[in-house]
């Protein structure tokens, strides 16, 4: 595929991002994080020049060589897989600009820990398994408040934005739809939140009905 033909693919992407987002608000804005952990530097290279600035990653190894062999591009690293407490430090030594897999309370104690040795902050979206699969991570959304409350009152060097989700696994649309309205109503609840990250390739536009205003798109952007 060309550099054009690519435009073409992207901007047909990107048109049907707004569509989405007008039957929400004219005024409501969606973020596109390019989920980039299938794809080279080249690919994400690519993507960049024709104006996509934010990728995200889901182990801190590809996230440190990826941002290292491109560390000359202005780019926006967010990390969305799940972290280990042991990829703690080199994660926060990335210092990327979101991380999306806070999932329990538990892993905030052991951030807010090694933030204050290195008195450093962390921007983070707390995950929130909507669907109360047993595949996912994240809290449930009965505890999600609480957990929320209780991280921002403990973990004073994370800074909540918002909160996560990945749809429901399943083909069911209704389904679909019901774990994304249940984290929205979660998100709607909390002051000051600012970011509602849910929806992929496959099921971004019914994210963004729902409210979403951060999707994280892997396979679509990269025409894979």
């Amino acid at each position: 595929m060309t550099q054009t033909q690519y435009k073409i693919y992207i901007d047909d992407i990107i048109r049907r991002v707004e569509a989405a987002r007008l039957k929400v608000s004219d005024h409501h804005i969606v973020k596109i994080i390019a989920i980039s952990k299938y794809s080279t530097s080249q690919e994400i290279k690519e993507l960049y020049e024709i104006g996509q600035r934010a990728f995200g990653e889901n182990k801190v190894q590809d996230l440190e060589q990826k941002a290292q062999e491109l560390e000359e591009l202005p780019l926006e690293w967010h990390f969305v897989g799940n972290l280990q407490k042991n990829k703690i430090n080199k994660l926060l030594d990335l210092r990327p600009a979101l991380f999306h897999g806070l999932d329990s309370l538990e892993l905030a104690r052991e951030i807010q820990k090694r933030l204050e040795v290195k008195e450093m902050t962390l921007d983070a979206l707390l995950q929130i398994n909507s669907a109360k699969e047993q595949s996912k991570q994240g809290v449930m959304p009965e505890d999600a408040l609480e957990i929320y409350e209780e991280i921002q009152k403990e973990c004073p060097n994370i800074h909540l934005k918002g909160v996560m989700s990945i749809g429901a696994h399943t083909e069911d649309q209704s389904i679909i739809r019901e774990s994304f309205l249940t984290t929205h109503k979660i998100y709607q609840q909390l002051k000051g939140a600012t970011i509602c990250s849910m929806g992929m390739s496959g099921d971004f536009e019914l994210a963004i009905e729902c409210g979403a205003n951060m999707i994280r798109l892997g396979s679509v952007m990269f025409n894979k």
